[in-house]
């Protein structure tokens, strides 16, 4: 049984299971690959870290996309 935690995703509260990384958090709220930033707590986390970085209860995303146009 996977316990879950609370966290807080561009100012909306959601849940997440406890233990998972900033990979598996994208893939669960269908974030893939591209131009994406992500700023944990206050502080940007580079791309290289997302894999060993686990989700914490009460941690703060902000999760921005870049999108090409014109």
């Amino acid at each position: 049984m996977s316990t879950t935690i609370s966290i807080t995703v561009n100012g909306e509260t959601r849940e997440a299971v406890s233990g998972v990384t900033i990979t598996q958090l994208l893939d669960a709220l269908g974030i893939y690959g591209g131009r994406v930033a992500i700023e944990r707590n206050l502080k940007i986390l580079p791309r290289t870290a997302w894999n060993e970085t686990r989700v914490e209860s009460g941690d703060r995303y902000e999760i921005v996309q870049f999108v090409g146009g014109g």
